[in-house]
């Protein structure tokens, strides 16, 4: 007999809003994390990268991620795709096991979160807030999902970052060491005074093949989050056709 498991019983969707686990996730982030365990960085067609949300989620189990969030440019719409894809594969894997297989004895694919990147202002410059495990259906996130920088009010990192809190998410300030006007000794404590949640620690800041992160940033950053109680994360920030590099 077949073994019957419900759409429901088997989506991942209530975990990809689940800011908990995710916090246990980021809690044990390391410099070996990034690019083949977990990768919280990445661009689909959604926004301005290459890869369908549907090839990164088949990349993702070729390289065998445990987890993931695909953080387009004010969108979720790859978000969404993925998840559909996601929840399809389980279906048709779950075909193939017989009755005295159980749910858990089911190939694991990497969990999937809901993610976003948004533009923002702080200190006088214009950054990137990455939004993870938020309702993207709440309504103070919807200025922040309509596939353009939002103006006014909106803008103030302040409100990026509560928009993603309210929605019950954690919010992170990307590649601190990449903006030109300010270092991330100015952003970082910014960011934090502001209730910021972490910090993407773990980045490439020239591109480099294979994917590693820079070590003199890297160390700056990770010694200011330390000193402000901040996750660390990592991420490619994957604009090409491969998930293991960013353009």
């Amino acid at each position: 007999m077949t073994l019957l498991v419900s759409q429901q019983s088997i989506s991942t969707q209530p975990t990809a809003q689940n800011k908990a686990v995710l916090g246990r996730v980021f809690q044990a982030i390391n410099p070996d994390s990034c690019p083949t365990n977990y990768n919280f960085h990445l661009h689909t067609v959604c926004s301005d990268g290459k890869l369908r949300p549907e090839e990164v989620m088949e990349q993702a189990i070729c390289i065998g991620l445990k987890g993931l969030a695909i953080t387009d440019h004010h969108s979720v719409k790859g978000y969404y795709a993925a998840q559909r894809w996601l929840d399809e594969w389980w279906i048709d894997h779950s075909r193939v096991y017989q009755s005295d297989r159980t749910v858990a004895e089911l190939p694991q694919p990497p969990q999937l979160w809901t993610g976003v990147e948004i533009n923002a202002g702080l200190l006088d410059t214009e950054v990137h807030i990455l939004g993870y495990a938020f309702n993207p259906e709440h309504p103070r996130m919807q200025p922040y999902l309509e596939g353009h920088t939002v103006k006014g009010p909106h803008y103030q990192a302040s409100q990026v970052i509560h928009a993603i809190q309210a929605a019950g998410g954690l919010a992170v300030l990307a590649h601190p060491a990449r903006y030109a006007k300010r270092s991330p000794a100015d952003l970082i404590p910014e960011a934090a005074n502001l209730g910021i949640d972490g910090i993407e620690t773990y980045y490439a800041y020239k591109n480099p093949n294979p994917w590693k992160p820079s070590p003199k940033q890297t160390a700056k950053v990770y010694e200011l989050g330390a000193t402000y109680g901040l996750f660390h994360t990592c991420g490619t920030d994957t604009h090409g056709s491969n998930m293991l590099l960013r353009l």
